[in-house]
């Protein structure tokens, strides 16, 4: 069983919409730089007074004008060296009737426009400013709530749950996957009947837990048995971490919490899976901010919620922790988590079936026994075992093999136990033969004494601080001790 703290990817990758704020804010410095380059480029013009205008063309010294509305643009014919070609000048306000028959008598090209710019350049300069405006602010607001840790939407979303969404194809694990947890599975085989047929139950009056605590050491499957148990069901799993609640913000982990119901209630029949809620669910009055802080208000929202739901209205709440001793007893109470399941450590027949789900995943050789790696494991939990299965394959990669035997599980475990082999050690020999007396005294000692482990492997090799070690490997896990067995392992 995979280790419960693997990272759950969300349903799907959200695509790049079009005209994001970055794409806005390209757009726009591409046409402003545009719009300056063609404004440099234009040949500049001198403004010159109407009277000196008339002058200069009875001095026949202009060549050609333009008039665009209340302005003349003219060139000059000739000009010197580091003067400008072009000049400009306003219409009075009142007509001069002799300006055209002048123009006429002096042979001047004569244009005139009906307005001074195209259409779309006065259009695109009207709506640039507001342009560049609009594509600081989405760039603005999106860089916000990256930082803030915001949900979907904009500026104003970090008040939105953040909670991942899996249905469908999204969620592919099953009871199948999930090995060691057997009484665990069974009682949460009860919500998955509920969850596919509801009529079942309710046709007697029967009314389903509203919430389910999973409780156990680290590493147990407590997250892969909730994503399971939402497959097997074949229902919407929304699933989020407590801490994921908590913002700076007073007020707005509540917010996320009604957003996130919200959102269940949408899709019912559906699973909310809550992990590490001792994040969020600590008793109250504890905080800094007394009974104010946002943890508190965070957490009394969830508790109206969770009392909140309409009868039977298909949406059940899974929450893990590995610390239900600091938990507020709000949460405990019946109408809450009225069903708390213990996920404990796998015994020897679940570690043999855990290794067994990880093993798929390897070419394992025929020489690999699970039931010897799973006796010599006592104390791994579902994570741990993953961790072996690992370590053991990348061995075998090092050593260019094709299959992992059972040669890498052993060092695989030997590393895990005591650490990496100190090959770069130098002992005398005198040294290593003392190690050698010592571990056989161990060994001979354990063979001849009746209730002591069988001995499986006696090393010299040095590992972390040991110079060497025997191995015994327990025939089936002890919960209770005796008197001569304690006798036993102090001789």
């Amino acid at each position: 069983m995979a280790d419960e703290q693997e990272p759950l990817q969300p349903k799907q990758k959200t695509k790049p919409h079009p005209f994001d704020g970055h794409t806005l804010m390209w757009i726009a410095w591409a046409f402003f730089v545009y719009y300056i380059f063609i404004d440099l480029n234009q040949t500049k013009s001198i403004l010159i007074p109407y009277s000196q205008f008339k002058q200069e063309i009875a001095e026949k010294k202009v060549e050609s004008v333009t008039f665009k509305l209340d302005e003349i643009h003219g060139k000059y014919l000739g000009t010197d060296a580091g003067k400008t070609n072009s000049f400009k000048t306003i219409i009075p306000a009142i007509p001069d009737a002799d300006l055209l028959p002048l123009l006429e008598n002096n042979k001047i090209t004569v244009v005139a426009l009906s307005q001074a710019d195209p259409k779309w350049l006065q259009v695109l300069l009207g709506v640039l400013p507001w342009l560049l405006i609009m594509a600081f602010f989405i760039y603005s607001s999106r860089m916000l709530q990256n930082r803030m840790g915001g949900g979907r939407g904009g500026l104003f979303s970090f008040s939105k749950s953040n909670a991942r969404l899996f249905e469908g194809s999204d969620n592919q694990l099953g009871y199948d996957d999930v090995a060691g947890v057997e009484g665990a599975k069974q009682d949460l085989q009860e919500i998955i009947d509920f969850l596919k047929q509801p009529e079942k139950f309710r046709s007697v009056g029967a009314k389903m837990p509203r919430g389910i605590l999973l409780m156990g050491p680290p590493g147990t499957g407590k997250t892969l048995l909730a994503k399971a148990t939402a497959f097997e069901a074949k229902v919407p799993f929304f699933s989020i971490s407590g801490s994921e609640f908590i913002e700076m913000y007073v007020g707005v982990g509540a917010s996320r919490v009604r957003d996130m119901f919200k959102e269940a209630r949408k899709r019912a029949p559906a699973l909310i899976f809550i992990d590490e809620i001792d994040s969020v669910g600590r008793v109250r009055g504890t905080g800094l901010g007394g009974g104010n802080d946002e943890r508190e208000q965070t957490l009394n929202q969830l508790l109206v919620e969770l009392d909140g739901f309409e009868p039977n209205s298909g949406v059940i709440v899974i929450a893990a922790t590995n610390r239900a001793d600091v938990l507020d007893k709000a949460l405990l109470r019946p109408g809450r988590f009225d069903r708390q399941i213990m996920v404990s450590l796998p015994d020897i027949k679940g570690r043999e079936e855990i290794l067994l789900v990880h093993m798929r995943k390897i070419p394992a050789d025929a020489d690999v026994k699970a039931d010897i790696i799973a006796r010599g494991t006592p104390g791994f939990s579902g994570a741990d075992l993953a961790n072996l299965v690992n370590e053991s394959a990348l061995f075998a990669a090092r050593s260019n093999k094709r299959t992992v035997d059972m040669e890498d599980f052993e060092e695989a475990k030997d590393k895990i136990f005591m650490g990496p082999e100190r090959k770069s050690l130098i002992m005398r020999e005198e040294e290593r033969r003392n190690t050698a007396y010592h571990e056989s005294g161990h060994a001979v000692v354990a063979q001849l004494l009746p209730n002591a482990d069988p001995v499986h492997k006696v090393t010299i090799m040095p590992r972390g601080w040991a110079l060497g070690l025997t191995w015994q490997l327990p025939e089936f896990d002890s919960f209770s001790n005796f008197k001569e067995k304690m006798l036993e392992e102090i001789s």
